[in-house]
């Protein structure tokens, strides 16, 4: 008889901490829910970016640099769906970005580009990892989203300002100086007589 109470007793027990757990376990992960909710409806809202040329340059550039193209056609695609759709887009964009450092056209292919292109890949490349990460710091993502934008715009300046010093006029005799500078072979030979008082070594 004693047996039969000891059994009965720890199979109640059982049952009563198995449905503590399963309590527990369902108050978790509706906490979680609700986290991954108030994440995903922040990145959301703050998932905006500069998507659309800020000037003409920029603008035309599209027609003969595909690479700019397609990652401004990526940045203004936004996600709807889920958490998951955030982190295909921010993978999506980091590849976008890595391309545009390749194919440079050859009017934009100077240090100044390179190195606001390289910016941008930096840019894009960290908030991509903010969004693999397994707690996501939402108030980073929007924040690298607007570091983003910034970049975008440094580099449409910079697009712009090469676009208007191509467009000024070279004046009389400053390419063949410009040849002179660059082209040692052609630079005027020092004509001066060596110093008088500089001591002979014997």
């Amino acid at each position: 008889m004693k047996h039969q109470f000891w059994f009965l007793f720890v199979v109640v027990l059982f049952l009563s901490s198995c449905n503590d757990d399963n309590k527990l376990r369902m108050e978790a992960q509706k906490k979680e829910a609700q986290k991954n909710e108030i994440i995903f409806t922040n990145i959301s809202k703050g998932w905006v970016f500069q998507a659309a040329p800020i000037n003409a340059v920029a603008e035309n550039s599209m027609s003969f640099w595909p690479q700019w193209r397609t990652f401004m056609d990526e940045l203004a695609q936004k996600p709807k769906s889920s958490i998951s759709a955030f982190q295909k887009k921010s993978k999506a964009l980091t590849k976008k970005a890595l391309e545009l450092k390749d194919n440079i056209p050859g009017q934009y292919n100077n240090p100044a580009i390179k190195s606001r292109i390289s910016i941008l890949i930096t840019n894009v490349s960290l908030l991509d990892m903010y969004m693999h990460l397994t707690q996501i710091p939402h108030k980073k993502v929007v924040k690298q989203v607007g570091e983003i934008n910034l970049e975008l715009i440094a580099l449409q300046r910079e697009m712009d300002k090469i676009d208007v010093k191509s467009k000024i006029p070279v004046e009389a005799g400053e390419s063949e100086m410009l040849q002179m500078i660059r082209d040692t072979t052609r630079a005027i030979p020092s004509s001066m007589p060596p110093s008088q008082n500089t001591p002979r070594v014997e």
